[in-house]
């Protein structure tokens, strides 16, 4: 082989070769981006199709932290007997009926709103366990009307949940 069948032959080579390596990119990056493309269209198609079951979650949520409101609990369970420790554990049997039902939702619900929910319903099984150990507290009666009068003074743990949740909600839109 002479040097001009070598000059000849780098001469095809090397346009064959930046054209193969141009090529080269511009596929790869079109590749790129039609998989953020397709990422993207499937993750807004899930939030569409996730959004009403998250709702529904909240809306779960809310109805639960209504539904342990000491307020709302006292009117809803009535006690059985005039026994005090019997209706203690009625009411805090009650509000964790009321949690196990609704322990599912917390795969909708960010980490952080569980945590204030599962807080409330804490508050609120003390606040009532505190209210029976109280010396002027010895009949069922006298407990609804102690807790009641708390939550006169103060507002009810499962408030500021339902707070958090509503701001949540509105977050989300």
């Amino acid at each position: 082989m002479n040097t001009d069948s070598i000059i000849n032959l780098l001469l095809y080579t090397i346009p064959a070769l930046v054209t193969g390596l141009i090529a080269f990119y511009f596929f790869k990056e079109h590749t790129k981006n039609e998989d953020g493309r397709r990422r993207f269209l499937l993750k807004k198609d899930m939030q569409v199709n996730s959004m009403p079951l998250r709702l529904q979650a909240y809306e779960r949520m809310a109805l639960f932290l209504e539904r342990i409101s000491p307020s709302k609990l006292l009117i809803r369970v009535q006690p059985m007997s005039a026994d005090k420790n019997d209706y203690e554990l009625l009411l805090i049997n009650n509000i964790e009926q009321e949690f196990e039902h609704n322990l599912s939702q917390q795969i909708y619900v960010s980490d952080e709103c569980w945590s204030i929910i599962t807080t409330a319903k804490n508050a609120t099984i003390q606040l009532i366990r505190k209210a029976s150990m109280l010396e002027k507290t010895k009949t069922a009666n006298e407990l609804r009307e102690v807790v009641l009068s708390e939550m006169m003074e103060k507002r009810a743990p499962s408030d500021a949940a339902l707070s958090y949740i509503k701001e949540e909600v509105g977050d989300m839109w």
